[in-house]
This record gives C-alpha cells, sequence and structure tokens, in this order.
C-alpha cells in the first residue's frame, strides 16, 4: 500500500521480508516491535517533511493495508496489557468499521522522540483507515520510551488477535461496517 502526498510518501507492504525504514529512528523501533507482536513480518519505507506528517501518514498507511488483508470474517476484538519495565500499558482494539481513538499516555520522564502527540497522530491515521476503535490506557510508568513501547507491542498483539480469521461473523447485528 502506498500514500504520496506533498507531505509524505510511504509504502507498507504486510507479510513480506523487509526492513522498516522510515527515516525516523524512533518510528523504525516502534513499528519493528509492533509487527514482530502482530507476528507478521513487514517493509515499511517513507520519506518525509515534518515528523507529525510522518507519523500520522504512516498510520493511515498501516491501516489501509491491514483492511486489505482482512479475511472475511475475523475476530474483530483484540486486547494486551503489556508490561515493560516500569510501564504498564492495556491496548484494545475494536475493528468494527467505527473509527475513535482514546488516548491516555502518561510518563514523568521525557526522552528525546518518543513524543505523545506524535503517537496519537499515529493512532488517529490508523484508527481511520482501518476503521477501528483504539483505546490505550497506561496503568503505570515513569520512562517514556517504555511507555511508548509498550503501546506499541501491546498494539501488536491487539491487532494480531482482532484481524485473525474467525469462523463466524463477529457482530450480533449480522454485519460489520467494514
Amino acid at each position: 500500500m502506498n500514500r504520496n502526498t506533498r507531505e509524505t510518501d510511504v509504502t507498507v507492504e504486510l507479510d513480506v521480508a523487509g526492513e522498516v525504514r522510515t527515516g525516523d529512528r524512533v518510528l523504525d523501533h516502534l513499528l519493528t516491535a509492533l509487527f514482530f507482536y502482530m507476528g507478521r513480518e513487514a517493509k515499511v519505507t517513507a520519506s518525509y517533511d515534518l515528523r507529525h506528517h510522518l507519523w500520522e501518514d504512516v498510520g493511515i498507511t498501516l491501516g489501509e493495508e491491514l483492511r486489505s488483508k482482512l479475511p472475511e470474517r475475523f475476530a474483530r476484538f483484540g486486547n494486551a496489557v503489556m508490561p515493560m519495565d516500569d510501564a504498564l500499558v492495556l491496548v484494545a482494539v475494536d475493528v468494527s468499521g467505527r473509527p475513535y481513538v482514546s488516548v491516555e499516555l502518561s510518563f514523568g520522564e521525557n526522552e528525546e522522540g518518543f513524543e505523545k502527540a506524535l503517537v496519537r497522530e499515529f493512532l488517529w491515521g490508523l484508527a481511520r483507515s482501518l476503521r477501528a476503535t483504539i483505546h490505550v490506557k497506561t496503568l503505570s510508568g515513569t520512562n517514556a520510551h517504555h511507555v511508548v513501547e509498550a503501546v506499541f507491542k501491546g498494539l501488536g498483539m491487539a491487532l494480531g488477535k482482532a484481524i485473525q480469521e474467525s469462523g463466524k461473523l463477529e457482530s450480533t447485528k449480522g454485519l460489520l461496517e467494514v
């Protein structure tokens, strides 16, 4: 999947061997963790003007790629409680056709590159294009790197569960809006 705008040029390919090379070492590190815990190989390349645009557009492109690979019937829901050193983060996902994000990130020690606003932009981009509800809540944690990395690891686990094939349609309505 490719997204090419005046601000970014982002390509995300799932289920292919490759590297994550966005030009932002922090985002590369976090995406590598996300794909590992999702249980999927991925190749990501990008060029960009501003980090804000990069993080948002990588989220959008990843969501589009995930949507294109959804099985006809999928589990829909996924969640994880992810510990990482001082951090403990809850992530819950519902791939239901309703884009929404609730992000409660908190940490006491900032670290260069690990920014709440960028995480929020990534998650909103992903939620809009995947058409998913995503909740992230910091249960504890002080170090920004640990909290944000726990978010991406937990998101990988939650997405891996939500998009796996299911034997039934996961809706009491009898349809999903995806």
